[in-house]
């Protein structure tokens, strides 16, 4: 059983930062990639950032430049900084881990808002 428990949300003014952590039950080495995503409210369900296990990144359009995803193979851990935040990214961001190309796993996601 993977469990994913994000943290690190909350209440920001705009142009403040966040730093969202997404830690793992077990290795995250077996995740490649590991994903943030994001949901605002009467929206679907968004992609925010992507990272492989060589430490490949990629980011919506929205989010580049502002936001940084890492990872902590040795803690277990994902990481969301973000930066120079507006309203817009006011959401709920959630963790995804794939695994085999097949299994995906979600974390309960942690709420993110941005005042103006």
């Amino acid at each position: 059983q993977v469990r994913l428990v994000e943290s690190g949300g909350g209440l920001v003014q705009a142009g403040g930062s966040l730093r969202l952590s997404c830690a793992a039950s077990g290795s995250i080495f077996r995740f490649n990639p590991m994903n943030w995503y994001r949901q605002a409210p009467g929206k679907q369900r968004e992609l925010v950032a992507t990272i492989t296990s060589g430490g490949t990144t990629n980011y919506a359009d929205s989010v580049k430049g502002r936001f940084g995803i890492s990872r902590d193979n040795a803690k277990n851990t994902v990481y969301l900084q973000m930066n120079s935040l507006k309203p817009e990214d006011t959401a709920v961001y959630f963790c995804n881990a794939v695994f085999g190309g097949l299994n995906t796993y979600w974390g309960q996601g942690t709420q993110v808002t941005v005042s103006s």
